[in-house]
């Protein structure tokens, strides 16, 4: 219920009127206070929006004939007055007579306090307060006592003033105003003196009423004109003076209520910038326009992710005929549009209930759907288009696509037609295209189809190029949530992804040849204890294969499904396998027995076998980033004593 309403009802000519506000409960102020404890900035968001909606009534009034006088340039002061500690909020629009300030002021009803806090204990306080006209009350949460001045912009209305002290009484009499409209005066009390500060106010204007379709003025700024005088410079260039102007603090026709075909590519990026200040530009965007069968604004923006999910400060704005309500979307969009940013505007989002309530709301899931709709639309219309701007920015876009596949159905369905996957050659692949690529030569004895990824191109180098070499392609899956789109691919694709560390290349894409090995019976049970004697038993098991010549004397590799887990539970997704505490690191080392190094090894006796099976093992760790400290410097005095 809102204070600011048109009611054709005959003026009281009263001087004088004293009385109790109608409510049911004992005092509503408690109620108020407690109920919005740690929200009281709450106050300013309510009373600047009801001054924008008596200006937007005497605007719809006067386009139908309903108002006599000239209207003129609508505006909403917000003046601080720190010295006489007040805080007024001004328009100039319909007022109130005083049988409407009767009416919409004294007159409140709840069924009682309890009741009233038992019902709604469960929503949110944000936006109870306007929801439930509560709107001007909340001023009691920062005032010691609280003027209305107020003069209907009806013909022969008398001006009156409406006072109280934060309890139900109130005093109601006439007095002088020579303008139309309302003044709502706080006297703030010594608790809230904190709104008596210039930035404070500013801040929260800025949060709350950045983009309110009337202007809101609050003090005055510098701004540089020319000199009205006509004084010029030894250059004959006029100079320039410093004047106030009035401090306009919104924009009351933001983009995102414009049509699509009105703005231009700049107007997007621009107003980006008036949201995100000092932010990379976004990579493209995504305007919503609807107003059946709910009513949804806005403007989405792909940011850069820089192939990171983190806590992001630029979130997504929810907007309620753009006044700002909140932004904590999370149970109005899809999870995966969170790392979106932008600006979200309906009033058919029930702003008032419990987060269970919202996700069963079916207006809230209609409009999820639909952004998750209008998104996918976007992406596959991109990829369509212009293939290679697609391709350039999958890097950015890849992490936000794979969040989506893995949390939500809808959106993995759609992605199909756009999802890509790139390989170690900077080359890109839909699915499809890829599977097609290699399935002839890695489809194993099985008839499984093999994906071999690498997580770092220049790690795993040396693998990269043994696969490279035996007609085999590499993925590139190096981003936060790629264990987890793995899992998930190999569900929906019915393939087999490997790391290339995995296992040894022949043993990952098992054919039906067998590569027979140079080395006896005998002579393998002895070459394992040599490497096992400079290992560490808890973290290598060894194991001596029979591999191509080519392949290095020695390999590292780690269990798949092993190295997966740990991965997972490295960003929250092991399940249950957190409750195992931190899992440890467990590696294979394999010894190629078709080596003729590792012959030469055999052959060797004591330190000479020694240092040449530790420095074939140090050149494989060392390979793999994991030869370090006295290890290291031990490899590299080994180095030169056998140059």
């Amino acid at each position: 219920m809102k204070w600011h309403i048109v009611c054709h009802i005959r003026l009281k000519l009263l001087k004088m009127q004293k009385g109790s506000i109608n409510v049911q409960s004992e005092n509503i102020f408690p109620i108020i206070k407690k109920f919005l404890y740690s929200d009281t900035e709450i106050f300013l968001r309510e009373l600047v929006s009801n001054a924008v909606d008596a200006s937007q009534k005497l605007i719809t009034l006067s386009a139908a004939g309903e108002v006599q006088q000239e209207v003129g340039k609508l505006k909403v002061e917000v003046i601080l007055d720190a010295k006489k500690k007040t805080l007024t909020i001004r328009d100039h629009g319909i007022g109130m007579t005083q049988d409407e300030v009767n009416k919409y002021i004294n007159e409140v009803a709840f069924s009682g306090a309890e009741e009233f806090l038992e019902q709604y204990k469960d929503k949110d306080p944000k936006s109870i307060i306007g929801h439930f006209g509560l709107g001007f009350y909340s001023s009691f949460m920062v005032s010691s006592k609280v003027q209305i001045q107020t003069l209907s912009f009806k013909e022969g209305s008398k001006a009156v003033q409406w006072e109280s002290n934060g309890d139900p009484t109130y005093e109601l009499k006439e007095i002088k105003k020579a303008t139309r409209g309302t003044d709502i005066i706080l006297h703030i009390d010594k608790e809230s003196k904190e709104f008596l500060e210039e930035n404070r106010i500013s801040g929260i204007l800025n949060k709350y009423c950045k983009f309110l379709p009337v202007d809101i003025e609050f003090g005055t700024k510098q701004e540089q004109i020319d000199d009205p005088k006509g004084k010029k410079d030894k250059d004959g260039n006029l100079e320039k003076v410093s004047v106030d102007v009035p401090n306009i603090v919104n924009n009351t026709q933001p983009a995102w209520i414009k049509k699509p075909v009105d703005l231009k590519p700049e107007d997007y990026k621009s107003f980006y910038n008036e949201l995100y200040p000092f932010t990379e530009e976004p990579l493209f965007h995504i305007h919503l326009n609807v107003d059946y069968p709910f009513n949804l604004t806005g403007i989405l923006y792909f940011p850069k992710l820089k192939n990171q999910i983190e806590i992001q400060k630029n979130k997504i704005q929810l907007y309620s005929n753009q006044v700002f309500i909140t932004d904590s979307v999370e149970n109005i969009v899809p999870e995966f549009l969170t790392l979106l940013h932008g600006v979200i505007d309906s009033p058919d989002i029930p702003l008032n209930v419990s987060r269970s309530y919202l996700q069963s709301d079916s207006n809230v899931r209609k409009i999820s759907n639909h952004i998750t709709k209008k998104v996918a639309d976007k992406l596959a219309a991109m990829f369509k288009k212009d293939r290679k701007d697609f391709e350039n920015k999958w890097d950015d876009i890849n992490v936000f696509i794979q969040y989506g596949i893995l949390t939500d159905e809808k959106f993995n369905e759609k992605a199909k037609a756009f999802s890509m996957v790139k390989n170690a050659k900077n080359e890109y692949f839909t699915v499809d295209e890829y599977k097609e690529k290699v399935k002839v030569a890695q489809t194993d004895k099985n008839d499984k189809l093999v994906f071999l990824y690498t997580h770092d191109k220049d790690e795993h180098h040396s693998l990269i190029e043994t696969a490279h070499s035996k007609g085999y392609d590499v993925l590139l899956m190096d981003g936060p949530l790629s264990s987890h789109y793995i899992s998930k691919a190999e569900q929906d694709l019915g393939v087999s992804f490997a790391r290339v560390d995995a296992d040894t290349i022949d043993k990952i894409i098992a054919k039906d040849e067998n590569i027979p090995s140079k080395l006896s019976k005998e002579q393998e049970d002895l070459l394992k204890p040599i490497f096992e004697a400079i290992t560490e038993k808890d973290k290598y098991t060894v194991q001596v294969e029979s591999l191509s010549e080519s392949e290095k004397p020695v390999l590292i590799t780690q269990s798949e499904f092993m190295r997966r887990m740990k991965e997972q539970q490295a960003v929250g997704g092991g399940g249950g396998m957190n409750m195992m505490g931190v899992m440890p690191e467990m590696y294979n080392l394999v010894v190629n027995a078709n080596h003729p190094l590792i012959m030469k090894i055999i052959e060797s006796k004591g330190k000479k076998q020694n240092n040449l099976a530790k420095q074939s093992l140090d050149l494989a760790l060392l390979s793999h980033g994991m030869l370090k400290g006295k290890d290291l410097t031990d490899f590299v005095d080994r180095s030169f004593d056998l140059i």
